[in-house]
């Protein structure tokens, strides 16, 4: 069967920005960081950190089972992942839904497994909640969209790190192609902000220190004065489509997946590896079939730790050549942190919005750049690209795994 095109047909978002896709995306573009240090308490635990986290009511939108049912983020996944069937127009269409696949990203429910722990080990009981289980467990998102929606084809759960989200695109997108699916979900949960998970990052010597400018102005990639990240939870998702079926019902395309690489660095738990990402970034532009100098923009993993950026951007300079100078790579982690399982759907959301409106967006705070991050990283606020067709996303995980994903206009 010849490979078929693949379109992104609809979007939904639960964000640290909010979530309506345009809006989320203007305040992107404006440089408005959603980075706020937060006081968290529990179990009379208390502590600050810098967090990147939605507003929303689970009870606005969710009933009282569901509530009850869900761990917070198989909550935020199902939302956006309905917000994107209807945006896609699909919501009860079950004729055109009952063989959809759905491929998500997520991870042990943090709250819910923080909970069993602290009865369990602190308060020395076993009394667990029912249905604690069915509350933490992985597949809890593409459980509950698949019994909402009535979506009976393939039901994946990925989990690879920071790479999660745009792996579980990524096989989607192949599925699609290669004429297994016709239209899949896709996206990435994460809500994991707790003590124990917030303490257990800090060990590594990731997690970004305040700045004295405020909260906001602590998440600096490519910036001399970067310190880490900070953590981000919130959910994405996107409905793919192969363009024939797209087409025959009258779908309006966001814009094209094109491209899909994935390697190993075969190297080191939390150190990056230049030859890894370089590798997956040309093969996600062989998968395309498209060369380096058609590029225009990179959303770049890139998380303000002192290694890490420095290596990506040695990376886009090895495999774009001279074009990387022409290139223009943005970090939007900078406003909206570090969503690990959710991160790369809600970059190539962001990366989707770019080509479609033609605006890159910039990263944030950098005021001082790194000598070694010295190509066009779209500094403070977006920018218009009327001209832009083709952009990278990338996600690169600890574990060695990367992902890249590689996105075209709908009308190019």
């Amino acid at each position: 069967m010849p490979r078929r095109r693949v379109m992104i047909t609809g979007m939904g978002l639960l964000s640290p920005h909010g979530d309506d896709p345009e809006d989320v995306f203007r305040r992107v573009c404006a440089g408005e960081s959603a980075i706020r240090r937060i006081h968290l308490e529990a179990e009379g635990r208390e502590m600050d950190a810098l967090l990147a986290r939605p507003e929303w009511d689970p009870a606005a939108e969710l009933t009282p089972l569901q509530m009850v049912a869900m761990d917070p983020a198989a909550q935020m996944g199902f939302l956006a992942g309905s917000r994107a069937l209807a945006q896609a127009g699909l919501v009860g269409a079950e004729a055109l839904l009952r063989d959809a696949g759905l491929y998500f990203g997520a991870s042990f429910g943090g709250a819910s497994l923080d909970g069993v722990f602290e009865v369990f080990y602190d308060k020395k009981s076993r009394r667990v909640k029912p249905g604690s289980v069915a509350r933490i467990m992985p597949n809890a998102v593409t459980a509950h969209l698949s019994m909402a929606h009535g979506i009976q084809g393939p039901a994946c759960t990925y989990s690879v790190a920071c790479a999660t989200s745009a792996m579980a695109v990524g096989e989607a997108f192949r599925a699609i192609r290669d004429g297994y699916l016709d239209c899949a979900v896709v996206g990435g949960t994460q809500a994991t902000a707790t003590h124990a998970w917030i303490s257990a990052w800090s060990t590594m010597a990731v997690l970004a220190r305040e700045h004295p400018d405020g909260p906001e102005a602590s998440v600096r990639p490519f910036d001399a004065a970067r310190t880490g990240f900070a953590l981000g939870e919130g959910a994405a998702a996107l409905v793919l489509e192969s363009e024939e079926r797209a087409r025959s019902r009258g779908a309006q395309p966001l814009a094209e997946l094109a491209g899909y690489g994935c390697s190993s660095d075969a190297f080191n738990i939390t150190r990056p590896s230049l030859e890894g990402q370089v590798r997956c970034m040309a093969d996600t532009l062989a998968d395309a079939g498209v060369a380096p100098e058609a590029v225009g923009y990179v959303n770049a993993h890139a998380t303000a730790t002192r290694v890490g950026d420095v290596v990506e951007i040695a990376a886009v300079k090895e495999l774009f050549g001279d074009h990387a100078r022409r290139l223009a790579i943005s970090a939007t982690k900078s406003m909206h942190g570090h969503l690990i399982e959710a991160a790369g759907a809600l970059e190539l959301a962001l990366t989707v919005m770019a080509v479609r409106r033609g605006h890159l967006p910039p990263t944030a705070n950098l005021t001082d750049p790194d000598p070694e991050c010295d190509l066009d990283c779209v500094p403070g606020t977006g920018r218009a690209a009327p001209d832009l067709e083709w952009a990278m996303s990338n996600s690169f995980a600890f574990g060695g795994t990367n992902v890249s994903l590689l996105v075209r206009r709908a009308d190019g």
